[in-house]
């Protein structure tokens, strides 16, 4: 049986996708914490409803108050 290779998500290097591969998806530990990395900083983020679709009450909510001022 052959094993699966997936592509590593940062820089695209063929990974198996054994339990062997101990970073899968990525292919080594530097690809994952890059990876972890843009999540922590917002380079990648989750959709989500806009500012604009929120009405203005529930936009001031969510806005802490030293941006208000």
């Amino acid at each position: 049986m052959l094993a699966t290779t997936v592509a590593c998500p940062v820089c695209a290097r063929k990974v198996s996708w054994s339990p062997a591969s101990t970073h899968r998806p990525f292919c080594s530990e530097r690809c994952k914490l890059i990876d972890l990395g843009a999540w922590a900083s917002d380079t990648y983020r989750v959709a989500s409803e806009s500012a604009e679709n929120l009405g203005e009450e529930q936009q001031q909510q969510t806005t802490p108050p030293s941006l208000l001022q």
